[in-house]
C-alpha cells in the first residue's frame, strides 16, 4: 500500500466515524417520550395546584376557613 492510499483510507475512516457518531447523537432515546409525557402531566398538575392556591389567597376569610376545612377532610378520606 503506498502512503497515499494510506492516507485516502485514514481520512474515509475519520469521516464514516464522524457521520456514525452524528447519527447517533441524533436518534431519539427511547425512553425520551415518556419522560416527557411524565413531565408534562407533572406541570399540568402544578398549575391546577397553583389555580387553587392563587383562589384561597384571594378569597375573603370566611371562605378560605370554609376551603381549609374541606381540603382537610378531604386529606383523612
Amino acid at each position: 500500500m503506498s502512503f497515499w492510499s494510506a492516507v485516502v483510507l485514514i481520512v474515509l475512516i475519520c469521516v464514516v466515524g464522524g457521520v456514525i457518531a452524528n447519527r447517533q447523537k441524533r436518534m431519539p432515546d427511547p425512553g425520551e417520550g415518556d419522560e416527557k409525557a411524565e413531565l408534562r402531566r407533572e406541570i399540568r398538575e402544578l398549575k391546577q395546584r397553583i389555580q387553587v392556591l392563587e383562589r384561597i389567597a384571594t378569597d375573603k376569610s370566611r371562605q378560605l376557613a370554609e376551603q381549609i376545612d374541606d381540603l382537610d377532610k378531604l386529606g383523612k378520606d
